[in-house]
């Protein structure tokens, strides 16, 4: 099949960027959606996002793009896979790229801005139809979310500073959709630099668990070595 494309084509195009906020609280992988004040699909939730400036990067974008519409600064955003099928936006070619980030939602003050009419935290497993494709968007990125917690300790940008080790276990009993059994989850977290605190949870119904913290410094050192080895 052969056919005729004018070279001004491929210049007609426009970038987006989205960024995909993950937290976690009350045993649930939650994340940061907005509600949309301009169309297309006003009064519609979607990730936040927005077009890219011709004159800009991309890295640069998707701060801006998150502080425009949230008033979140300061976040450390991955990118991630890029979504391009030519019909996705119904006002032309629009092709985005995620971005990603961890975070902990208590940590953070949220606050709709721009043309964002409403923000909020939505559990991953309870996602309403969002506008463009930004259902699919989400299903691929929690996908790669979950391939890093499974090799990664990437559990400790979501937990607070100090956990119980069976809120470790239930972050990655959410995720995975699947019921652990706590001795062999424990032998398997083992490698990790775990620091027992003398503390223990206040403020709870049932008896308080001992807390621990994640010594970041430790593991990048046992990563340095080569026997070290950790999986889900």
């Amino acid at each position: 099949m052969s056919y005729k494309i004018k070279f001004d084509n491929f210049f007609s195009y426009s970038f987006s960027l989205d960024c995909v906020i993950f937290g976690y609280r009350e045993g649930e992988i939650k994340v940061l959606l907005i509600k949309r004040a301009m169309e297309p699909y006003l009064g519609e939730w979607a990730i936040p996002g927005d077009l890219v400036y011709p004159d800009e990067d991309l890295p640069d974008a998707a701060s801006r793009i998150l502080t425009e519409l949230t008033k979140l600064n300061g976040i450390e955003l991955h990118q991630g896979e890029t979504f391009g099928k030519p019909n996705r936006h119904p006002q032309g070619r629009v092709i985005t790229s995620a971005y990603f980030a961890l975070v902990k939602i208590d940590d953070l003050n949220v606050e709709a801005a721009s043309w964002a009419e409403e923000v909020r935290w939505v559990s991953i497993k309870k996602l309403p139809q969002l506008a463009f494709d930004h259902n699919l968007i989400l299903e691929s990125t929690f996908d790669m979310l979950k391939q890093k917690l499974q090799r990664e300790p990437i559990c400790f940008d979501l937990l607070p500073a100090k956990f119980t080790l069976n809120e470790m276990q239930q972050l990655y009993e959410y995720a995975f959709d699947v019921e652990m059994d706590k001795a062999n989850f424990r032998k398997k977290i083992k490698p990790l630099p775990l620091v027992k605190l003398h503390e223990k949870q206040i403020n709870v119904k049932h008896r308080p668990a001992t807390l621990f913290r994640f010594d970041f410094k430790r593991y990048k050192e046992l990563t340095e070595e080569d026997d070290f080895f950790f999986r889900i």
